[in-house]
């Protein structure tokens, strides 16, 4: 440990030098030891605060999901009222983020490389659209026979802007504006699944 370091500090000292080999190199370049290194504490320090390279990984998807979480939850809550214009300002954000962060993204989903047992996590994970799912609820109705239907509408969406968010970060798509409404494309899209 650095000297005069304390020891939370070093916690979050190799989370955000981490983060930035991460957002450098890619998830392949962020180790242990290449961490330890970059911060400038041995390469045992670490281990009071990961115990492995996997616990670490998962301290970082930790912070990006509580990034993009924050930074789409706002866009929501500044959106107008209606649940329409909060989904769409909800994908607006989270679109923003993975391509803004494109290596934290795809590291964030590598569910092979992170602790899918680790509760912080999972509850983040889970919760990433719990406000998204009140306005898609919102908009199929409050019936019990509908709920199905809002929360199939819910995956689809989710699933399409993560899917539209890899093929962009992979390059197979490329920024585009929708000839008929002149809208970006991806809130294109999601205008077409929940209507206008």
């Amino acid at each position: 440990m650095k000297r005069g370091q304390h020891h939370g500090a070093l916690r979050q000292l190799l989370i955000d030098t981490a983060l930035g080999l991460l957002d450098r190199d890619g998830v392949e370049a962020v180790t242990i030891r290449a961490v330890a290194r970059a911060s400038g504490v041995s390469h045992a320090a670490p281990a009071n605060h990961f115990a492995d390279r996997r616990a670490l990984l998962t301290a970082l998807a930790v912070q990006c999901f509580i990034d993009l979480r924050t930074g789409a939850s706002a866009a929501r809550a500044a959106a107008s009222p209606s649940p329409r214009a909060r989904i769409i300002a909800f994908a607006d954000a989270y679109v923003a983020y993975a391509l803004a962060h494109p290596n934290r993204y795809r590291m964030m989903w590598r569910m092979d490389m992170l602790d899918p047992g680790d509760r912080a996590l999972a509850d983040l994970v889970d919760g990433l659209y719990a406000g998204v799912e009140e306005d898609v609820r919102a908009l199929r109705g409050k019936d019990a026979h509908n709920a199905g239907d809002a929360t199939t509408l819910l995956i689809a969406l989710s699933s399409v802007v993560h899917g539209y968010v890899a093929m962009r970060i992979d390059g197979n798509f490329v920024a585009a504006i929708d000839e008929t409404s002149g809208k970006p494309r991806h809130e294109a899209i999601i205008e077409q699944m929940i209507g206008q």
